[in-house]
């Protein structure tokens, strides 16, 4: 009982805890930090929302919500005898435990299969040019640039874009979607894409990925600044912002008008970087939330 509670307080925290996160104004100032910070809260979210009701089911076996579940599914019989509430608890805890778990899976094979259909699709409708080696060139007059991800991940360029862009201007663009390859933020945006799947109706989960979503930008902004200039890549995006970008495809990362002026001004004029003590405070409290539901799973309290 003592660690369902617990489990069941931890959950609340980190719904707490992600409502207020929403609207918090340093998560600019260090994004890939933010990013930690909201896949820890949503990891230990659902491990103790879950691990809460499955706590409570296996109680009459005196142990933790693993061996208990290991316990159950061997067909072991309880030292105390089960009742309905116990019961309930256990249908409820599963489900939820298989939604979670079936909404990710659904999540990546259905973007898997999105990238793969959108490459054939390249392959007859793209070209290469001399100007951007290694990048697609899309023969549209609209402007776009994204990325497919993936193990053969591919950047993509409009003619639009191209003669919207100046050369250095283009390089930063370029250099924003080769952030997103290298550091894998498809993979980052996956579990809330999923969460939003399987709470639909939730504004907090909506908001938390929304977030996340503008996070990665500015966190591939940040990379790109290394290999260009911020004035360059501001510009850029002012021009995309103005121009009527295209839509990135379904399941691609690319450059949109969302959230531009917040993205120029930090790159303009980028705000002082957070303390040490804060950023290894919030790295400790991410590292809490990972190990801590996890043992609460192992072991009984």
């Amino acid at each position: 009982m003592i660690t369902a509670a617990v489990l069941a307080a931890l959950a609340t925290a980190c719904a707490l805890g992600s409502w207020r996160f929403t609207t918090a104004r340093w998560t600019s100032r260090a994004p890939k930090l933010a990013i930690i910070v909201w896949q820890s809260l949503g990891v230990a979210w659902g491990l103790a929302t879950t691990g809460a009701m499955l706590a409570y089911a296996v109680t009459p076996y005196d142990v933790g919500v693993l061996p208990g579940l290991i316990a159950f599914a061997r067909g072991e019989t309880p030292s105390e005898a089960w009742d309905p509430l116990h019961v309930l608890a256990m249908i409820a805890g599963l489900t939820s435990l298989a939604v979670l778990v079936v909404v990710l899976l659904t999540a990546g094979v259905q973007a898997l299969r999105a990238r793969r259909r959108h490459r054939v699709l390249l392959a007859l409708i793209s070209r290469d040019d001399p100007g951007v080696p290694g990048v697609r060139v899309l023969d549209h007059p609209s402007a776009a640039a994204y990325c497919v991800p993936g193990l053969r991940s591919q950047v993509v360029v409009s003619a639009g874009a191209l003669e919207l862009l100046s050369s250095d201007e283009m390089a930063a663009v370029l250099a924003h979607e080769a952030a997103h390859v290298r550091e894998r933020h498809d993979l980052v945006l996956l579990p809330f894409a999923a969460l939003r799947r399987a709470l639909p109706w939730s504004k907090v989960v909506a908001d938390a990925q929304a977030q996340v979503e503008l996070l990665i930008e500015m966190a591939a902004d940040d990379r790109a600044r290394r290999y260009c200039s911020p004035r360059r890549l501001a510009t850029a995006l002012l021009r995309f912002g103005t121009a009527g970008a295209l839509p990135t495809p379904q399941g691609m990362l690319g450059v949109h008008a969302h959230h531009v002026m917040a993205r120029v001004d930090r790159l303009i004029k980028p705000a002082p970087e957070l303390s040490a003590s804060v950023r290894y405070g919030y790295l400790a409290l991410s590292v809490s939330l990972l190990t801590a539901t996890p043992f609460l799973w192992v072991y009984q309290l």
